[in-house]
């Protein structure tokens, strides 16, 4: 008997836990998207630079890091359910602290617990997502992905809305983190409660298998990519197309609104020409929109490219997390954890690693690579894709 689905097979997964899985989400993008804009107010409260800045959002990313690989555990044993609603609890109790604590060592903890909580959700999130979807018959993991990148938008433009308004940092982190809660919860029976199937207890540990390795190598590149948009487009734009300071972010802005349509399109593309085509288009377009990035002398069609990017990238890695999940090596929960943990880390490592090429050589080169490496999911990924 397959453990990898934290539910019970005799139970109906329908609209219920298709709509509570659209919202824990949105409710995700919405909670991990509110700390940027609390990041100004952070480093004034604290009187800190870049460097120390650094190191406070290494505690946020060692804390996620931290609790992906224990949430395929965590869900096999008390269920999707509890694990969730538990760490929207925690990091949204956890938000308002990190709009008001004056203190480096306090500020370091909180971020820990709150990165620690997002990757305990984002980790239970796929692996409701993936048991859904895959008791449905439907594609529907690039819909779900695209309410995250929803709730990125509500998040960082919700609480800056606030913050606009005239609330203070504690009342509106306070107000967007309640709403969060609130949503979730009203959705809480449509998440699946049941821990494992059989009653069995899974393992404490379970060494990934090898298609499951490569899942998750491919994810990291392609969260590699995303990274480095978000965190390099902005230096590209003013330094090799002319753009002045404040269209910096128009690069990012640009791939941010793309991925999003391209997410909430991408269940309909799928169902209509399968998987495999979908990824090897999508990489061949990501490769094409870096490679017009670096050929093409204007700031306009610059964007256009970060667009082409964002467009091709959409739907890979929800496809990789349904591979994941379809999976038989291994059970789908702590596949899903092991391929969330790699992707997260190639998030977080893949900006470092353009920073030191752009130092050691050229930022330009360092986007060819970038180019490579999208041609490259898009040609070796379909090999672990399976097409419907």
């Amino acid at each position: 008997m397959d453990t990898g689905d934290c539910v019970d097979r005799s139970k109906r997964i329908g609209a219920r836990e298709r709509w509570a899985t659209y919202v824990v989400f949105m409710g995700t993008g919405t909670l991990i998207s509110a700390w940027a804009p609390l990041i100004p107010f952070a480093r004034f409260r604290l009187g800190i630079g870049e460097g120390e800045l650094g190191i406070l959002l290494l505690f946020l990313g060692g804390g996620s890091l931290i609790g992906m690989p224990l949430t395929g555990l965590l869900t096999a044993r008390l269920g999707c359910r509890m694990v969730m609603v538990g760490g929207t609890l925690v990091a949204a109790a956890v938000l308002p602290f990190l709009a008001v604590s004056t203190s480096f060592i306090g500020m370091a903890f909180a971020l820990a617990i709150f990165g620690g909580a997002m990757g305990t959700i984002d980790v239970s999130a796929n692996i409701q997502a993936v048991t859904v979807e895959k008791r449905m018959g439907l594609s529907l993991m690039s819909g779900f992905h695209a309410c995250y990148s929803i709730g990125g938008f509500i998040g960082a433009g919700g609480l800056s809305g606030l913050l606009k308004l005239g609330f203070g940092p504690l009342e509106a982190s306070f107000a967007l983190g309640l709403l969060v809660v609130a949503s979730v919860c009203s959705r809480a029976m449509g998440f699946i409660s049941y821990a494992n199937d059989g009653g069995k207890s899974p393992p404490l540990f379970v060494f990934p298998k090898r298609l499951v390795l490569f899942i998750g190598v491919f994810s990291a590149l392609v969260f590699m990519a995303e990274g480095a948009v978000l965190d390099w487009s902005g230096v590209f734009l003013v330094q090799y197309r002319g753009a002045e300071t404040y269209a910096a972010g128009f690069g990012y802005a640009a791939f941010a609104v793309a991925i999003t349509i391209g997410r909430l399109v991408g269940d309909r593309l799928i169902n209509a020409v399968g998987a495999h085509q979908v990824l090897l288009a999508g990489g061949l377009v990501a490769a094409t929109g870096f490679a017009m990035v670096l050929a093409l002398p204007s700031q306009s069609l610059a964007l256009c490219g970060f667009m082409l990017v964002g467009f091709g990238a959409a739907n890979i890695v929800p496809i990789m997390f349904k591979a994941a999940g379809l999976q038989t090596l291994m059970p789908a929960n702590l596949a899903v954890a092991v391929v969330t943990t790699f992707a997260y880390g190639g998030n977080l490592m893949g900006p470092a690693l353009i920073g030191l090429i752009a130092h050691l050589v050229d930022l330009r080169v360092a986007f060819a690579m970038l180019a490579a490496i999208m041609a490259f999911v898009a040609l070796a990924g379909r090999t672990v894709v399976p097409d419907r």
